[in-house]
């Protein structure tokens, strides 16, 4: 397969604050609300807005700035607001998605220092590539897996074939229906929650929360990060847990949903 890597513009990147780099500026640029431009669409606290650093060559970056909160993250919102979330998200998505300039579009979060992200302030990424198949590496079994939960539209599995590793979960919305997203943005809130807290005993304070179109609907995958894996960086081989691991991961996810 033919390996055609985005550009990263990288004197775009040298004006980018940060909130993790000591020689960058940590001002929050999503805290000034008041002077933000470029603004796409707003949805109570919601904000979607032209990225002002697009460090990537032909593409389109979006941001869609989650809360005022600047300590916020889908762990700590009320359920409510979570589903107004959602909801706001996949309309921006399929409003760029759906524009036939681009090839593919990309729908991602990043939260911690090692999700490489640069802003602590909760946001999301809608990338819009003119060129590209953002989605030319990902396979029907990534989103497969040992279940945890199935129930109207939404089943929940720990991920046999990873696009990383090692303990990937997948949420997936079978059907848009108001009652599926509500359930698959509570499983999503769930899942972050005991990734951050109970799957690595408290050890994992960084996740991705990667959004995948499937016929009609979608896969939400948690990507618990930690330093990546050689085998992924030099050869892009995943790895996953032993079935065993897994198989008792099903049984503490399924019991924290069912007592929280």
């Amino acid at each position: 397969m033919k390996n055609d890597p985005l550009i990263f513009d990288f004197a775009i990147a040298q004006d980018k604050p940060s909130s993790f780099r000591k020689d960058k500026s940590n001002l929050c640029p999503f805290c000034d609300t008041a002077y933000l431009t470029d603004i796409y669409e707003k949805s109570h606290e919601m904000i979607w807005l032209h990225n002002r650093f697009p460090t990537l060559r032909n593409t389109v970056q979006s941001v869609l700035i989650e809360s005022n909160d600047h300590n916020g993250d889908i762990s700590t919102y009320s359920k409510e607001y979570n589903h107004e979330l959602m909801k706001f998200s996949m309309h921006c998505f399929e409003k760029m998605n759906n524009d036939p300039k681009f090839k593919s579009v990309v729908w991602y979060k990043n939260f911690g220092p090692l999700s490489n992200g640069s802003l602590i302030h909760p946001h999301m990424q809608i990338v819009g590539l003119e060129k590209e198949d953002g989605y030319k590496y990902i396979h029907p079994n990534n989103f497969e897996g040992i279940p945890v939960f199935q129930e109207g539209e939404v089943n929940v599995n720990f991920a046999l074939h990873p696009v990383q590793g090692f303990q990937e979960i997948n949420i997936n919305l079978e059907s848009k229906t108001d009652k599926g997203i509500n359930l698959w943005a509570d499983w999503i809130q769930q899942a972050i929650k005991y990734t951050l807290n109970i799957m690595y005993n408290g050890r994992c304070n960084s996740y991705n929360l990667f959004f995948y179109p499937r016929k009609s609907g979608y896969c939400a995958k948690i990507v618990p990060r930690f330093n990546a894996s050689p085998y992924f960086v030099g050869y892009k081989l995943s790895q996953c847990n032993d079935e065993n691991t897994l198989s008792k991961e099903t049984k503490r996810l399924l019991n924290y949903w069912q007592n929280n």
